[in-house]
């Protein structure tokens, strides 16, 4: 029985007690009568309602309460990852890196030390609690609004808990980030333009990481119209707190011959948040001689800007110097404070030519004069040296850990100037040597071209990859579809997460099915990498099993979400994609593989098992997504956006009878991998518990009697559906879905595409299954889903292809080509030309000419852009959606390397 069962059961017992104790003192003991007959039933009815009210409303409330709480708690099973497994002590060469993602350059630790922000209520040690019954209009406020209240102590929705255990402190973590910005001085006029954060839309472009070794090393290209930067760092070991680190930028004209060379402006800053020492020496004419520190993680540490030079020269180069210190206004606020200080004019005058102006920082070093009423200090402290110059040059920033250099090891060189230099090629040269060991794409006779866009891609990925801390908020399962908006949302305990993201412009924070796709990439190249993201993953579980599918942590990720899209749903699941490395580490033969396996198997087994009980469908063996949109007017097919396939056509009306079959087969894909899992560990309960459920899902009779559809000849979802139904304008509404006829009944799903292929995708049929055949006509028929390009997303054959959704939200999942689905398909087709089998020549050649098409056009799409792009078109191969997308689209590393 579940511990929310027995909750529930256990609480009535105390309401009978007291609706009892109201019995006995009621009118007969007040008027003094001893009490009759009469008397005596008036009082057993009295005693009845009186119970009956008890047993009801207690029951109800602490069964919403109990169901919130545990919504907001972390589970309980030992963690995946060892202790303080992000310290420096426990992983010093993963405690820097280049953790910010969504900035063009930056550094940050993976610290774990939070910042609690928030008021504190008197005696309750600065616990806070949401009212879980306030109304639902609240949610249509905005999140960050709602954020921004529930931390204040006259909120109405704050109230006490009984046991405290709601913890709902905003954190916010920022210990010394390091980063850079640029502007190139009179390129436009007025204010010149801050390249800092990656937009989607801000015209820099292509760039990205040409190396990127995931720990010590990386060098990245950004071309900014007539600019070309190169960014490069790289770490040496030493010491308790990391060790050192340096970067050098560098910036140099995009075409050569150029006689009006531009004058740019870097910007160097660090943040502190408040804990942290900072002491800057300044020189002369405002250059920054360095700026010494102390925090209690870095201990003893020094940053150093150098000189500027020109490129490959160590001859200095002039540059004019402004200096700005300030309190912290948040990290998600200093773009905007350096574009709101750059307001005064300076000369930027080299010996011997004429000057020329500059936008530049009215800053001084006088920290008395910054923070509002004195209190900087205590906010934080933000600090920016701008150096400006004609292009090219070379800048070189150092950072030296205090710790490195104590007990006699005082002699360590700088590391900067030729040690540098020699320190980038090394490890340039290391990295393409150990590329190629793990991939063979040049023994596998791939060109040149192919070779560095595989280098590319998975540079990209690693440079990807972030850290992030902070809360996330949470919509519980109240345990019946809609009733989720009667209740706020509550604040998730702080939890760090280490993973990649799937494009820094847009996208970058941490997606539940992405991430399981990334690390089949990251596994290939760093097993730990892995092990280190998989287990910050599995860290997020709550109390029922469940993880969100959207991981939003801290204000910089915070800020970069439109507040609809803050909450997580609690009822709501995700294609459990992190089951697929999983996997393969059951193949890898890695010791410290099978160790981590066998501490994460808890987590990895509650989550299977929330998914396989949160998502049952209508019938026994059947799966459906909880969360698809209610049928608006204005949708032509409402979306379902945790299946990951978002508008690809399902069911035209919503409903509880639906089945889905792509959950259907990851269900039965996580049933095979645990219990395989669980036979290796020893764990004979479990194997017991999933041996049954993965056979009976496995059984092709089963999948056939739910999901083959006689009169399509293929697999499809089932659902009250009808095809009928189309956009139409209807002024003034715009758009307005039309339902004709024949009106929507229960039938199969007519729409041809990657969800009729789930079975063939996760390698669930037999080789010699009569479906096969026809799943196989499908994917190689032009007509359907076969392109040029790679396998559409929905068949050109179907009504819904192409089709907008609603007036505002464009065809998404419905015809493009996509790399993740195109990878599974690979991977199917290489596995069933490996079997023998009726099917198995047609399989091979299909793979091989599949992998041609998705290989070539993704290379010129890059060749033609420098970018990896969200997905393809299936009439002209060009990149769509957003970019650069170095998510699952790396994967076109693996399908190069016929590593599947």
């Amino acid at each position: 029985m579940a511990r929310g069962e027995r909750r529930r059961r256990g609480a009535p017992a105390d309401g009978a007690r007291t609706a009892e104790r109201a019995a006995r003192g009621g009118p007969a003991r007040r008027d003094g009568r001893g009490g009759g007959a009469r008397g005596a039933a008036g009082g057993a009815a009295l005693a009845v309602v009186v119970l009956s009210l008890a047993l009801g409303l207690s029951g109800s409330w602490l069964l919403a309460w109990h169901r919130a709480r545990r919504a907001v708690t972390l589970h309980s099973a030992p963690p995946a990852l060892p202790p303080d497994s992000s310290s420096p002590a426990v992983a010093p060469d993963l405690f820097w890196g280049t953790y910010r993602p969504h900035v063009y350059f930056g550094m940050k630790t993976r610290s774990q030390q939070p910042l609690l922000t928030g008021n504190r209520a008197p005696g309750r040690a600065g616990r806070r609690t949401l009212n879980l019954g306030a109304p639902a209009s609240r949610q249509s406020k905005g999140g960050e609004e709602w954020i921004r209240r529930v931390m204040k102590r006259d909120d109405p929705g704050v109230l006490g808990d009984p046991e405290g255990q709601v913890p709902c402190s905003l954190t916010y973590v920022a210990i010394l980030p390091p980063g850079l910005m640029w502007a190139q001085q009179g390129a436009t006029p007025g204010t010149p333009k801050l390249r800092h954060t990656c937009e989607q839309g801000d015209g820099v472009g292509p760039y990205g990481w040409e190396f990127h070794d995931g720990v010590s090393f990386g060098r990245q290209h950004i071309q900014d119209g007539a600019l070309r930067l190169t960014t490069e760092f790289v770490k040496r070991p030493g010491g308790q707190h990391g060790g050192d680190w340096s970067w050098r930028v560098t910036v140099e004209p995009q075409a050569s011959g150029i006689s009006a060379l531009p004058l740019v402006s870097l910007f160097f800053y660090v943040v502190t948040n408040g804990k942290e020492v900072l002491v800057p020496e300044v020189g002369a004419k405002g250059q920054l001689k360095f700026i010494s520190g102390h925090t209690s993680e870095l201990g003893d540490f020094r940053f150093t800007l150098l000189a500027p030079t020109s490129p490959g020269d160590t001859a200095h180069k002039y540059g004019s110097y402004n200096v700005f210190w300030t309190s912290n206004p948040g990290l998600p606020l200093l773009t905007e404070m350096v574009k709101s200080r750059l307001n005064s004019w300076f000369q930027h005058r080299p010996p011997g030519t004429s000057p020329e102006r500059y936008l530049g920082l009215p800053g001084s070093l006088k920290w008395e004069d910054r923070g509002p009423n004195g209190q900087g200090q205590a906010q934080g402290q933000f600090l920016i040296q701008q150096v400006t110059l004609k292009v090219p040059f070379s800048m070189e920033l150092v950072f030296e850990s205090g710790s490195a250099r104590a007990g006699g090891s005082q002699a360590v060189e700088q590391l900067a100037g030729s040690r540098l230099t020699q320190a980038l090629e090394s490890h340039a040269e290391a990295f393409r040597e150990r590329f190629e060991r793990t991939f063979r794409l040049k023994e596998k006779g791939l060109s040149p071209k192919e070779q560095a866009l595989g280098q590319a891609a998975l540079s990209g990925l690693l440079g990807g990859i972030g850290y992030f801390y902070g809360q996330g908020l949470v919509l519980p399962d109240m345990g019946v579809e809609g009733s989720e908006q009667k209740v706020d949302p509550a604040l998730f305990p702080p939890v760090p997460l280490f993973t990649a993201v799937p494009s820094r412009s847009f996208f970058p924070r941490g997606f539940l099915w992405d991430e399981g796709f990334h690390q089949l990439v990251v596994q290939r190249w760093d097993p730990r990498l892995t092990r280190e993201a998989l287990g910050h993953w599995l860290g997020l579980l709550n109390a029922d099993g469940w993880i969100g599918r959207e991981q939003v942590l801290g204000d910089e990720a915070r800020a970069r979400v439109p507040p609809e899209f803050l909450v997580q749903r609690a009822a709501h699941a995700n294609p459990p994609t992190l089951l697929l490395p999983v996997a393969h580490m059951l193949e890898s033969g890695d010791p410290a593989d099978f160790a981590f396996l066998r501490r994460a198997f808890p987590r990895l087994h509650a989550w299977f098992s929330w998914l396989h009980q949160s998502q049952a469908g209508p019938v026994p063996l059947s799966y459906r997504w909880r969360g698809r949109d209610p049928a608006l007017p204005t949708l032509l097919n409402p979306k379902t956006l945790p299946s990951g396939l978002d508008d690809y056509p399902r069911a035209s009306h919503p409903s509880a009878t639906e089945r889905h079959l792509d959950l259907r087969c990851w269900v039965a894909l996580g049933a095979r991998v645990l219990m395989r899992l669980a036979e290796q560990l020893g764990e004979a309960e479990a194997v017991a518990e999933l041996g049954p459920l993965a056979a009976s899902l496995e059984a092709e009779e089963s999948l056939d009697e739910l999901h083959w559809a006689p009169e399509l000849g293929v697999f499809a979802d089932f659902g009250n559906h009808t095809k009928a139904v189309q956009l139409k304008p209807r002024p003034p509404q715009g758009l307005v879905r039309v339902v004709g006829r024949p009106h929507p009944h229960l039938q199969y799903v007519d729409a041809l595409g990657y969800v009729s292929l789930f079975p063939l995708l996760l390698r669930l049929l037999d080789p010699n299954s009569s479906r096969l055949g026809p799943l196989l006509d499908v994917l190689g028929d032009s007509r359907h889903l076969w392109s040029p390009f790679g396998l559409r997303s929905l068949a050109a054959s179907s009504p819904f292809y192409g089709q907008r959704n609603s007036e505002h939200d464009p065809p998404y999942w419905r015809g493009a080509v996509w790399l993740n689905v195109n990878y599974l398909a690979l991977g199917a087709l290489h596995h069933y030309g490996h079997l023998k089998g009726p099917h198995q020549a047609r399989a091979a050649k299909l793979h091989s000419e599949l992998r041609a098409n998705v290989v070539s056009n993704v290379r010129r799409q890059y060749q033609a852009t420098g970018f990896l792009w969200e997905q393809y078109s299936d009439r002209d191969g060009r990149g769509m959606g957003c970019r650069p997308f170095h998510g699952w689209t790396t994967l076109v590393l693996l399908v190069m390397a016929e590593d599947y």
